[in-house]
């Protein structure tokens, strides 16, 4: 069964949220820093990947409009959102005011 993305959001430790497509090319050098950074930060962080033509309509409810969005929720609530690839050291570092 899959946990639907409210309910995950709603966690009370950070969960970092990589909107991408399939076609996006910014968004296949995004994976492997994401796969860095949740090896780093274990279970202090959650991190999810949304492909925004699969779900159009969760893209649309936080108007993301560029891929890859990356964005940060605790509680429901949007902390910090940034498009384009981010690097590891940034997205630790970030990350890490949020725990």
């Amino acid at each position: 069964m899959k946990e639907n993305f409210s309910s995950i959001i709603q966690s009370d430790r950070p969960v970092l949220v990589d909107f991408f497509a399939e076609w996006c090319s910014p968004c296949k050098m995004q994976a492997p820093i994401l796969k860095e950074v949740a090896a780093e930060m274990g279970d202090a962080v959650r991190i999810i990947k949304i492909d925004v033509d699969k779900n159009p309509q969760v893209a649309a409810d936080y108007q993301v409009r560029g891929v890859p969005t990356l964005m940060i929720f605790r509680e429901g609530k949007v902390l910090w959102r940034q498009s384009g690839v981010q690097s590891k050291p940034q997205l630790v570092s970030i990350l890490s005011n949020y725990r």
